[in-house]
């Protein structure tokens, strides 16, 4: 996996950046902003939470305004517009009209057509098309997790990023745990030794599960029956193909922490899943369970598990095992050390003045002015194709190694790109959808 050219500690690095503002730029990336301006246009594609809240993080930054808008459907626009309006129209950042505001699947290429820099906050199974062609445009990139939903997308991510590299673009992607003070300084001190060698870890995203978008509503918004692609996509979160399932949407998280220290990535996994409370109607076809065993290339092995169900307990955060003790840390509860006794030998507490959500705007918008690397895409993309290679482990029930994940040629986009168009995965004639059961599907 190809490091990003950064000297410095990130989280020196990240102290610096983050108080960085346009009246310090030094130079500026003369491709990054039309001719005879400073001001960064930025675009989003992609309207729903995250997007609303990333873009506003986004606008922290000076020197730069929301020039264009994109989404799928008018009704999740016609709600997200006017309370993004209402945040940055006092502060001088919402530059929009009605020839920026785009609504549909080619929406996107309009957007990133007219700014400098793009934030894509679709639904994940479009990132690598979408992150494809704002690279080709030559525009810098801030970019959601997952990047990708299978090894095809995955492929193209990596193609991508190598050639945002060449054109000397910008890159980051909202793995925020990359750039909150509290794993910097856990991280640092593993580095440091003060759990020995990492020899293992366990990493949880068990929660109770999120919102349900029935089809009977895709109808209501649209004032008819909506096509099968409209659904699945308005109805994303519950198709493997637009949403990854929630090994891939919401365990990246913890996926990507063990990934960074232990500092590789697992070589072979071997687990199992299933659907044990989604059932009924708009459940599509994801597990609400996944449970892997993923082997490292010194022979350790690190578990990953992450669970949908209601009125259950929650988990969510990492163990990082050490031959001299361990590192229980997640955002919430902050980092403890143990000795293999169980005493706590050190203690980092959370910076709750830290948002690592702006930081990581503030940080792409630093290498921008400044004209620096970074390209966060290739960890993006190799923690993105973790979760997807957990989940085919789940999917088929068989060992799978790394490299035949990563060279899989199942590819599980559609076709044709349309509203009329049919997605792979049809309903059957209950309504129900197909699902993958172990030991029968197919993921190679």
């Amino acid at each position: 996996m190809k490091k990003e050219p950064e000297k410095k500690t990130r989280r020196e690095f990240i102290k610096t950046a983050s108080k960085v503002t346009a009246a310090t730029a030094v130079s500026i990336a003369t491709h990054a902003h039309a001719a005879g301006s400073d001001r960064i246009k930025v675009g989003i594609v992609g309207t729903g939470g995250r997007g609303s809240g990333a873009i506003v993080q986004n606008m922290l930054n000076d020197g730069c305004d929301l020039h264009a808008v994109g989404e799928a459907f008018h009704d999740r626009l016609n709600r997200a517009l006017p309370n993004i309006r209402q945040q940055l129209e006092p502060k001088g950042k919402f530059n929009i009209n009605a020839d920026r505001i785009f609504v549909g699947l080619d929406a996107y290429k309009h957007v990133i057509d007219a700014c400098d820099m793009v934030i894509l906050t679709t639904p994940p199974g479009f990132r690598p098309m979408m992150f494809e062609y704002a690279i080709e445009q030559g525009k810098h990139v801030f970019m959601e997790k997952p990047l990708c939903t299978d090894a095809a997308g995955y492929r193209r991510v990596l193609a991508a990023a190598r050639k945002a590299d060449e054109k000397g673009l910008k890159v980051v992607v909202g793995l925020q745990r990359r750039y909150e003070d509290l794993y910097l300084q856990a991280y640092d001190a593993v580095q440091e030794g003060a759990i020995g060698e990492v020899i293992g870890a366990q990493c949880y995203w068990n929660g109770r599960g999120v919102w349900q978008r029935p089809r009977k509503q895709a109808a209501e918004a649209l004032g008819r029956e909506p096509t099968e692609m409209e659904y699945q996509i308005y109805n994303w979160y519950y198709f493997t193909w637009v949403g990854g399932d929630n090994i891939c949407e919401q365990h990246v998280h913890n996926l990507d922490v063990v990934n960074w220290f232990i500092g590789g990535l697992p070589v072979e996994g071997y687990g199992s899943g299933g659907r044990a409370v989604r059932v009924g109607e708009d459940t599509g076809e994801i597990f609400d369970h996944h449970c892997v065993e993923f082997k490292m290339a010194n022979g350790g092995y690190y578990h990953s598990d992450c669970r949908h169900f209601p009125n259950s307990d929650n988990q969510v955060g990492e163990v990082i095992l050490g031959s001299k003790g361990r590192l229980e840390i997640s955002s919430n509860r902050g980092g403890v050390f143990y000795d293999h006794k169980g005493n706590v030998v050190r203690r980092i507490r959370r910076n709750r003045q830290q948002v690592s959500k702006e930081v990581e705007h503030a940080v792409l918008h630093h290498h921008v002015r400044e004209d620096k690397p970074i390209n966060n895409a290739y960890y993006g993309a190799t923690s993105s194709m973790t979760a997807v290679f957990g989940r085919m482990c789940t999917y088929s029930g068989k060992r799978i190694t790394w490299d035949e994940a990563v060279n899989s040629q199942v590819d599980l986009f559609p076709e044709r790109l349309a509203w009329d168009a049919n997605p792979r995965n049809m309903p059957l004639p209950d309504g129900s959808y197909r699902h993958a059961v172990p030991g029968r599907t197919e993921v190679l």
